[in-house]
């Protein structure tokens, strides 16, 4: 972690941003050029440690910065409920009352990264519109120096900016100011904002009974036996971030109950202390000098921002990724390797901080194997740990100078008795795990254990899923001359990947071919065997020479007969090269656009006709339509154009425009660009598929 006074043109351009908003405290964050991880680099208000869970934060998280960056909007949080609505995990690791706001920065060549302010309790629910205009003339002034003073790629430390001081003082001012805090009843001490004690009275020295040789440049919770329960710790947060006085009472042993009032502003903390008048009953036991030092509030919350995080892991790379980026600075460690238990073996699923030869050496190896710490914890069921490189030395000899790794915890990772796999964190020097803090990874290897087994079965789900989908749509499409044709499937963002849209192309004769999109209703394996069933019946019929209106009726009369309880829309076009004129029927389908030559485009009127599935006589009906030289007739889903609160009107006239305004160019392309960004942020709650065909060629002569 490094300082800075504000002389560097970002610094300084930080806090102009918190003076002109108000704000208590800010963080910049910085885009990374070569992943979507957003980093933080400068900081100012509260200590390091504070935002030790987003000091990386990636640009998929649920987190302010990142949905700020993403959506390229002001976010804004007026207090602890909102955030805890808007925002469980940040709320879960910060659960202090304050309010917060985090900021797109960006210029014409794109984003950069986030501003993050807060405010203390208090500040009112909205944001004024002083301050709004604040916040974002902060941001570009900021985007202005990153473009001018980019931030070193690879930095990993955020620069922490020394709060400006009040005044200077002369001799004769500070030894009057020494007098008068003396001549105060009880004692006063003075912290700064990481909680060091930089002053400390006589009065303060025999409320505490320790020298002040021991306290200054020390936090309380370290030196003071007495004040090690992570309660105490946590009202010191509480005063940081809130900007509120606190108060607690301790005991010093054997039985003097003291009180504790902290007064917290910008620099720091001033700290008043007065013997308590109230009986308080016995004092709990206090650990000796001797003992180690109990996790401390800060990590107590990190782990339980962690555990919120896990529960949201998806993969197998989002729990090795969280692990990585998250666990590994929360504990100090340098590196991290992941293992997964497969077959007999320890498999390799992600590392950080350890040369390749070190990673190779391990894996596949044998949970038979002796020479392994990770196989051994697995067979014992036991974390180990290893404070130097003489503990690791004496077990695993050679293991220090292959992995250049002094200390190091092996967690293993078992769920209901069964090994799924193991983590180590790593350390580049010698380190002493105290007994809490082994307790606190070994119940967080048993989270990550969870999430890890989750995330397999979710990918085996997955790669089911994908095979299933792959195996039900066309492989390939019929290459027809005269007739150029795109198609595309996006899965939706929720469930198994499976969907029930289809899509064909059939080659008649030569001179007719047909193309088919249907969407089975459901995202399930049900859907996807119907959607398989409804392709076969619509190629059986359209090859056997039936119109377009026969093929949907004769589909229908079957899919009624199978009685899935699952409905089907279609659109079937047939599609006469030589004449250059479709057949269009539809069974309840979003209707087709055609873009023509000069760009502009109509939505051809199909009878919708009912969907199938329902009424075994339904009947439906065909249109004829032009397709001039080098027009695109665009079949598709509701996926492509369903958003929240929209009528379906609307969407078809929306995708119209974006075909209208979209430039000539293949139907490879133009699918692609009609699917880029499809609905911003929003998560895809359907499945998309898509097909484009252009006649692109002369007719021939008849």
């Amino acid at each position: 972690m490094t300082g800075g006074t504000g002389s560097d043109p970002l610094d300084g351009a930080l806090l102009r941003a918190m003076q002109e908003t108000g704000a208590s405290a800010a963080g910049l964050y910085v885009l990374a050029p070569d992943e979507p991880v957003l980093q933080l680099t400068v900081m100012s208000g509260v200590p390091a440690p504070f935002l030790d869970p987003w000091s990386r934060v990636a640009l998929a998280a649920p987190i302010p910065v990142a949905v700020a960056t993403r959506r390229q909007s002001l976010v804004w949080a007026g207090g602890h409920q909102q955030l805890a609505r808007d925002f469980p995990r940040t709320a879960v690791a910060v659960p202090y009352d304050f309010s917060l706001a985090a900021a797109p920065v960006s210029d014409g060549t794109g984003s950069r990264g986030a501003l993050l302010l807060l405010w203390p309790a208090g500040h009112s629910p909205q944001l004024s519109q002083e301050e709004r205009t604040a916040v974002e003339t902060a941001c570009r002034r900021l985007a202005v120096v990153l473009a001018e003073h980019p931030w070193p790629n690879g930095e990993a430390a955020p620069r922490v900016l020394s709060p400006p001081p009040v005044r200077t003082l002369g001799t004769k001012a500070t030894s009057a100011a020494v007098d008068y805090l003396e001549r105060l009843p009880g004692g006063c001490c003075a912290l700064d904002l990481d909680g060091r004690i930089t002053l400390v009275t006589s009065g303060a020295e025999e409320l505490l009974g320790e020298q002040a040789s021991r306290l200054i440049g020390a936090r309380p919770w370290e030196v003071l036996p007495w004040l090690r329960d992570p309660v105490f710790e946590d009202r010191y947060r509480a005063a940081v971030i809130s900007r509120r006085p606190v108060s607690f009472t301790a005991c010093r042993p054997p039985d003097h109950w003291l009180t504790f009032r902290l007064f917290p502003d910008g620099r720091g903390l001033s700290v008043r202390l007065s013997p308590s008048g109230e009986d308080h009953g016995p004092p709990a036991a206090h650990p000796t000098e001797g003992e180690a030092v109990p996790v401390r509030a800060g990590q107590i919350y990190h782990v339980l921002h962690l555990a919120a995080a896990l529960t949201e892991a998806v993969g197998v790379r989002d729990v090795v990724n969280l692990v990585a980026d998250q666990i590994v600075p929360a504990f100090g460690a340098q590196g991290v390797l992941m293992y997964a238990a497969e077959g007999g073996r320890l498999r390799t699923i992600g590392h950080r901080g350890y040369p390749a030869e070190a990673v190779a050496t391990f894996e596949g190896v044998a949970l038979s194997a002796a020479n392994s710490p990770a196989v051994h914890t697995l067979a014992t069921g036991e974390p180990g740990f290893f404070s130097s490189p003489e503990e690791i030395e004496t077990d695993y000899p050679g293991l220090p100078h292959l992995t250049g790794k002094a200390a190091r915890a092996v967690l293993p990772l078992i769920v209901s008795g069964r090994p799924v796999g193991c983590c180590i964190l790593s350390y580049t020097r010698p380190r002493i795990f105290s007994t809490e803090e082994r307790q606190v990874l070994t119940s967080l290897a048993g989270l990550i254990a969870q999430a890890l087994d989750r995330a397999r079965l979710y990918d085996t789900k997955q790669q089911l899923a994908h095979d299933l989908q792959a195996g039900l749509l066309p492989h390939s499409l019929p290459s027809v001359p005269g007739l150029a044709v795109a198609a595309r499937y996006l899965p939706s963002a929720r469930g198994m990947d499976i969907g029930g849209d289809f899509y064909d192309l059939i080659r008649l004769d030569e001179d007719c071919v047909a193309a088919v999109i249907g969407d089975v209703q459901g995202h399930n394996a049900a859907a996807a065997a119907l959607m398989g069933q409804a392709r076969t019946a619509v190629h059986a019929h359209a090859t056997a020479g039936a119109s377009p209106a026969e093929v949907l009726a004769r589909t229908n009369r079957l899919l009624t007969d199978l009685d899935p309880d699952l409905f089907t829309s279609c659109l079937y076009v047939h599609i006469d090269l030589r004449t250059r004129r479709a057949c269009l029927a539809s069974a309840g389908h979003p209707p087709p656009i055609l873009r023509h030559p000069d760009g502009h485009t109509t939505v051809p009127h199909v009878p919708p006709g009912l969907l199938l599935g329902i009424e075994p006589d339904a009947r439906y009906e065909a249109i004829e339509i032009d397709l001039p030289p080098d027009s695109v007739l665009a079949l598709y889903t509701d996926g492509l154009i369903e958003a929240p609160g929209v009528d379906l009107e609307t969407s078809v006239a929306d995708l119209a425009r974006r075909l209208h305004n979209a430039p000539p160019q293949s139907p490879d392309r133009l699918a692609d660009a009609l699917l880029k960004n499809l609905h911003g942020d929003l998560e895809r709650q359907d499945d998309v598929a898509l097909m484009l065909l252009s006649a692109g060629a002369r007719p021939r002569d008849s």
